[in-house]
């Protein structure tokens, strides 16, 4: 098995070149504690959240799983008067493999789209791995949007039409929680939009062997983020889907999902084959490979002609898919 790494994209290259000395593709355990007090989490609390006055945003303590902390949802909802009806609601997940991050990362992203769409957002918050390890998070994630659900009136917010949505580990929290609404007859959700998502914890395709040492989270950051989550668990045969979305072995009766990654990135393989196993499921889904994508590059380089392409069809799916 050849691991030559598919080239990255031009304009990627060179991105990754200027932030090579600030973010290596391998984390191990004992530098969790010093990324989660780095200067870009500590910057989200900078942002504007109201994207130029256009949401209303607050901070609300909900109930969390049962026996459980409460935890915390970013709400961001238009000030002006919905133009048709109640609301979509986006249900967004944020990244950070599983053991960084808060609400407030990748929520920009979320917010353009809503913009958009005249839609609300909600981002939960949930507890990280290796101090919470499963199922706290995706009970976290769970019992979010089962109070999303049931208070989206009160938010201007249509219960009928939420879309979750997530990047890396969000999206691979996204595809569990889509498992789990299923399995428990929770909330209904009308699409899964899955953003190079983490799914797998065996870490041993080939994609993951090629990009060793390469690109932003390799195959040693992801066992990093496996671990914590896991244990001794990790890779080994009772590995929960609830944790792992991969190992699902059913995957019917699931909302349309949209998947994206980038062929030079560790998660291509796993990404590739949900898409392909959704189909075999007799599913709905849409799947992107963007070529010479790293992981994660649309953040790093929004300005990229990759980028712009991707962002685009993340925006064309979701319009396609509320306006159905």
């Amino acid at each position: 098995m050849t691991k030559v790494p598919p080239p990255f994209d031009p304009e990627l290259a060179a991105a990754l070149e200027l932030i090579k000395d600030v973010i290596s593709p391998g984390l191990t355990m004992d530098e969790i504690a010093d990324i989660r007090q780095g200067p870009g989490i500590q910057m989200l609390a900078q942002l504007d959240l109201t994207m130029d006055g256009f949401f209303e945003v607050e901070d609300r303590v909900v109930p969390g799983p049962e026996g459980a902390p409460e935890i915390s949802l970013l709400i961001c909802r238009p000030t002006t008067p919905a133009q048709a009806g109640p609301r979509p609601v986006i249900y967004h997940v944020h990244g950070g493999g599983l053991v960084i991050g808060n609400n407030r990362v990748g929520v920009d992203v979320a917010l353009a789209w809503a913009k958009e769409l005249d839609a609300v957002v909600v981002s939960v918050e949930y507890r990280l791995a290796p101090e919470h390890p499963y199922p706290a998070q995706i009970e976290d994630v769970y019992a979010g949007l089962e109070w999303t659900a049931k208070h989206a009136g009160e938010l201007d917010g249509d219960p009928q039409r939420i879309v979750v949505a997530g990047a890396s580990a969000g999206g691979g929290l996204s595809a569990a929680l889509a498992l789990l609404t299923r399995d428990r007859g929770g909330p209904e959700l009308i699409g899964q939009l899955l953003m190079c998502p983490m799914l797998d914890d065996r870490n041993d395709s080939p994609s993951v062997h090629q990009m060793a040492g390469l690109g932003v989270w390799d195959r040693t950051a992801n066992e990093t983020g496996w671990t914590a989550l896991l244990g001794e668990r990790r890779g080994g045969p009772d590995v929960p889907a609830y944790a792992a979305p991969a190992r699902a072995e059913d995957l019917s009766g699931l909302p349309p999902a949209f998947l994206d990654v980038g062929s030079a990135e560790t998660f291509r393989d796993e990404v590739v084959a949900y898409a392909s196993r959704l189909w075999q499921a007799g599913g709905v889904a849409e799947l992107h490979v963007w070529p010479g994508g790293f992981h994660g590059f649309d953040g790093f380089a929004p300005q990229a002609a990759l980028s712009q392409a991707c962002r685009g069809a993340h925006l064309a799916w979701l319009k396609r898919l509320l306006s159905s």
